[in-house]
């Protein structure tokens, strides 16, 4: 079965507010099997005409545990933290190709 990629591209306008969310969310990733592989970090556009903000990135084991994530109780008490602390936030799940991690 092939992991799944949760992509986030998000504008932070409260910082304070926003460590909130940080501190709760990373504990809802854990418990769906997930992991972040790029959190914020320096980025170059290469092609095309997105200016994304600040870029999260997240695997998980299928595209199921994703969701199972994001409906979870622990996720949904972080987005209630995150909520007003940022101008947009934008989330998609995205299954990866077969093969090994």
């Amino acid at each position: 079965m092939p992991c799944a990629y949760v992509i986030v591209d998000m504008k932070i306008t409260d910082p304070e507010q926003y460590k909130q969310y940080m501190a709760t969310a990373p504990a809802a990733v854990a418990a769906a099997g997930g992991e972040y592989l790029v959190r914020g970090g320096r980025h170059a556009v290469m092609e095309g005409t997105w200016q994304p903000n600040r870029v999260a990135m997240l695997r998980f084991p299928s595209l199921e545990a994703a969701q199972t994530f994001y409906d979870a109780e622990l996720y949904r008490t972080a987005r209630a933290k995150r909520a007003g602390a940022t101008e947009f936030f934008n989330m998609i799940v995205v299954e990866g190709v077969p093969g090994p991690v």
